[in-house]
């Protein structure tokens, strides 16, 4: 698996222009400020993808199921509550205009749709600002493991500190232990974590005692991701980011709370056990790190 070690405290620089706002990156593209005319590109193919897992070992699984859209030769997503997306919404997308789309009156829908578009326009390059980490050929768990391993090490924190993980991953959580980091687990669908601890469903209001965020792209498309954004830019607090949600979207608020972003664009890590790459914006570089 990818090593993710070396931890140096030189941050990339901007990779693009940036956003105060998601109301502001959304308007800007509409009015054509970031590339072409929204209204002139179209969705040529629409798909949903779900998968169930339990991973060997674990005692728990999830569900995930993601709208994907596909604008030239870049691919948009926004993850949704498994069967909370109408059949109808993936016949809506196909054929119409991103500008059409953004106005859809499904957010996961305007999510997919934004993303699409970011990633037609500024895809995910090292001239962009991106650096690229591999992940080995492997199982699911195995995958999994070293994207948390390549997610976590974009915080930069001392051991005792305590994390906010909005978005419940096990493998996160058990690559912050390994740091030895506290954490928060947080999800809107409560529960337990692996290791029966209580997940709790309402982020903000336990952001307040954590001395950063590790939130999931997912946030984008429920409608909870600026809240929490303000929140580290009003008490200065890291806001690491893990996407498959708006991959492409979420690098635009870097510096504006965002302090670091993990996209992972399709086809994700869980699809298969081919080799794969992340490519990771802002947060502490690897030694020899871009």
């Amino acid at each position: 698996m990818t090593a993710v070690a070396g931890i140096s405290r030189t941050t990339a620089a901007e990779p693009y222009e940036t956003c105060d706002s998601y109301d502001e990156l959304v308007a800007r593209v509409r009015a054509g400020e970031l590339g072409p005319d929204p209204a002139t590109q179209r969705i040529a193919v629409a798909f949903t993808t779900r998968q169930a897992v339990r991973h060997d070992g674990r005692g728990t699984g999830y569900r995930n199921e993601v709208l994907s859209l596909r604008l030239g030769g870049a691919v948009g997503s926004c993850a949704v509550e498994p069967g909370a997306l109408p059949d109808r919404a993936v016949e809506e997308c196909v054929g119409a205009s991103v500008a059409r789309l953004l106005e859809h009156p499904l957010l996961p829908v305007r999510v997919a749709a934004l993303d699409a578009y970011l990633m037609h326009v500024t895809a995910h390059t090292p001239r962009n600002g991106a650096r690229p980490v591999m992940l080995s050929a492997g199982t699911s768990l195995e995958k999994s493991r070293a994207r948390a391993k390549a997610v976590v090490a974009l915080l930069d924190l001392p051991a005792d500190a305590t994390v906010l993980v909005v978005g419940v991953v096990n493998s996160l959580l058990e690559a912050l232990r390994s740091r030895r980091l506290s954490y928060v687990p947080c999800d809107l669908k409560g529960g337990l974590t692996e290791w029966e601890e209580a997940v709790v469903t309402d982020a903000l209001a336990e952001a307040g005692r954590c001395d950063a965020l590790l939130v999931s792209g997912m946030t984008l498309g429920n409608g909870t991701f600026e809240p929490l954004r303000r929140h580290a830019l009003a008490h200065g607090k890291q806001l690491v980011m893990f996407a498959q949600t708006g991959s492409a979207v979420l690098p635009r608020f870097l510096g504006h709370g965002v302090s670091a972003v993990c996209a992972e664009p399709y086809p994700f890590f869980w699809l298969d056990g081919s080799p794969g790459t992340l490519h990771r914006y802002g947060g502490p570089c690897p030694e020899g790190g871009r």
